[in-house]
């Protein structure tokens, strides 16, 4: 899957669209690690999620991956 991820975010920048992931995509998948050492240094507890979005993530977006021939 990277290579498939990575040879879109090439495609997107080297015909000038807009990239299908944007900031909140990416501090999303970045957190995950951060997210899981403080659950695993509380025994393991449920940890929220932080939401960077507010909310905005409930509202459906067009990705330009789909819109491609």
């Amino acid at each position: 899957m990277d290579f498939v991820m990575l040879w879109r975010l090439v495609d997107c920048l080297n015909r000038g669209v807009a990239l299908d992931m944007d900031v909140y995509d990416a501090a999303s998948w970045s957190v995950v690690t951060p997210v899981s050492e403080l659950s695993v240094q509380l025994g393991s507890v449920p940890v929220r999620f932080p939401d960077f979005t507010r909310g905005y993530w409930k509202t459906e977006r067009k990705l330009g991956v789909m819109a491609n021939p």
